[in-house]
């Protein structure tokens, strides 16, 4: 439905608390969801400490190898099912109906369930601490046989499944519903290849979405049946089983977790280049095929098993470096030129594909099933993860706070903090996850909760819990930013940034129907821009002609 033809429909409006449980309203859900992925964000960073804390030392007693192993897979579960994926779809179910013109989201008390059922599921996952048997110990893929009933016998396992399951759920169906207001509630001259960058990069993300969590809520059901007597995954042929099924959702959902926080760092580097993005229709091009491609290499992660064709996997993985390529070449191409200011948005977003590119790097090396045979389940495959993940993503994420927060919340971030901010976690994740490379290639593996004494193990070992801590004070430099910017307000105005797109045009934080005066025209991806190039030319042909 588009702008012009909808009705002038009256939304309640709830406030507090019950407002964000019971809205409909696409910017209270997507804040809603965002403000509980930002805690499980935070519980997933103590598991973190907690886990670095252990392994500081060789030999050391700071938890028992259960409670390592529950630290171990109930962080990567938090941070994969509870953070960083639904924080790719709080920002997309927020920014994207505005981006595009739209009043609303379609479908929304469904994506309001979806918005529950997802929360549910964190709950559900996080009670496996007080169960028998304690929280999932077999990692976030909890890959069969680990995960039968023998291996991991008790209810925490059984929550770990079924938490998994239900936040799968809630977020295919906000998915969904993204991608249906996508399809059908674009405004009046919003095309596809006119839809902003940030747009484009949701798309593909719902998509894969769409085609892979199916797989995911099939696999959590099926393993459930397989520890209460199905004998399912039986064998060495249900586990290969398992994880072609497994990572056929286990690779898309990394480009899920990382195409919004792309699409937020283009948006922070054009704006603040004071230049439409470079390459417009070659990055949508490069999207589309990377979220094909990304549909295609699933089994990379299983070179060591016997199970696989190598040769293929291998062929299509290095395959992505292509569409990677053309991102990067997109990047600097709008940089170059530009009328550059150096806001933290700006910096989170140069950080962000400067620390990315370490890890799709070695996404190139352990693509190689012979280089893959050394690195495989050594520290060298965690450095290169939470080199995409939290060096890449998280960074791309802080660009997008810093770049809408006075659209969403009427005020400016305070911008020191937000580069000391910036100026730490550098500091700290590089300190943290670099030297896992070193570590990695000398064998130290992964999944262990005490390492022997080995020459540079310790110091290496050390220095990463040192940065642990350091990244926890950034993240901590950020809450208190976030504090005292809403409680001592620096109004931001509507449009702070001269932004290029659609949700600039109105007001912050924007109305319960997100537009309360006429849209301008829409002729690229950058309408906002293309009304200002107009005024431009406009003053400087009266320049020329002069008075009548």
């Amino acid at each position: 439905m588009s702008v012009a033809s909808a009705p002038p429909a009256r939304i309640p409006r709830f406030t507090g608390w019950l407002g964000a449980a019971v809205s409909t309203d696409h910017k209270r859900m997507g804040l809603t969801l965002g403000v509980c992925s930002l805690f499980f964000f935070g519980l997933g960073g103590v598991f973190a400490l907690l886990m670095r804390t252990q392994l500081a030392q060789s030999n050391m007693q700071f938890v028992s190898d259960n409670s390592y192993n529950e630290l171990f897979s109930m962080h990567g579960s938090t941070m994969i099912y509870l953070f960083v994926t639904p924080m790719a779809i709080a920002l997309a179910m927020y920014l994207v109906p505005l981006q595009i013109g739209a009043l609303r989201l379609s479908a929304p008390r469904l994506a309001l369930a979806g918005l529950w059922t997802w929360l549910c599921g964190g709950l559900v996952m996080q009670q496996g601490w007080f169960a028998s048997g304690g929280a999932g110990r077999a990692g976030w893929s909890s890959i069969a046989p680990l995960s039968n009933g023998t291996n991991t016998p008790g209810v925490g396992q059984d929550l770990w499944v079924i938490g998994v399951l239900l936040a799968a759920c809630g977020t295919l169906v906000m998915a969904a519903c993204v991608l249906a207001t996508i399809a059908r509630r674009r405004a009046p001259g919003m095309s596809l290849l006119r839809m902003p960058v940030f747009t484009w990069t949701a798309l593909v993300s719902v998509l894969m979405v769409v085609a892979s969590f199916p797989m995911l809520v099939l696999v959590m059901i099926l393993l459930y049946i397989d520890r209460h007597g199905g004998h399912i995954f039986v064998g060495f042929a249900g586990a290969i089983d398992y994880q072609d099924l497994f990572w056929f959702f286990g690779h898309p959902v990394v480009y899920v977790m990382f195409f919004p926080y792309l699409g937020a760092a283009a948006e922070a580097i054009a704006v603040n280049s004071h230049k439409r993005w470079f390459g417009y229709t070659a990055f949508v091009g490069s999207i589309m095929a990377f979220a094909a491609l990304s549909m295609a290499v699933w089994s990379h992660h299983m070179y060591v098993t016997g199970g696989v064709t190598n040769q293929y996997f291998a062929f299509t993985s290095t395959a992505l470096l292509v569409p990677a390529g053309i991102e990067y070449f997109d990047a600097i191409g709008t940089l170059i030129g530009g009328a550059i200011v150096l806001r933290a948005s700006m910096l989170f977003a140069l950080t962000f594909f400067i620390q990315f590119l370490v890890g799709g790097l070695t996404g190139i090396f352990v693509a190689s099933p012979v280089l893959d045979y050394h690195a495989f389940g050594t520290y060298f495959i965690v450095a290169h993860f939470h080199y995409t993940l939290f060096a890449g993503s998280v960074f791309g994420f802080f660009a997008g706070v810093y770049h809408w927060f006075p659209k969403i919340t009427g005020a400016l971030l305070r911008e020191w903090l937000g580069k000391l901010q910036l100026l730490v976690m550098v500091i700290g994740t590089n300190l943290t996850f670099f030297p896992m490379f070193f570590l990695g290639n000398d064998g130290m593996p992964r999944r262990i909760s005490r390492y022997p004494t080995h020459p540079g193990w310790g110091t290496l070992n050390e220095l990463e819990t040192f940065g642990a801590g350091i990244i926890a004070l950034g993240v901590l430099l950020f809450l208190i930013n976030v504090v005292v910017s809403l409680r001592r307000r620096v109004p931001a105005g509507d449009d702070p940034w001269l932004g290029h797109t659609l949700e600039w045009a109105t007001t912050s934080p924007p109305p319960p129907l997100n537009f309360e005066a006429p849209l301008p025209p829409i002729r690229s991806y950058a309408p906002l821009l293309d009304l200002r190039e107009e005024a431009l030319d406009r003053a400087r042909e009266r320049r020329e002609v002069g008075p009548a």
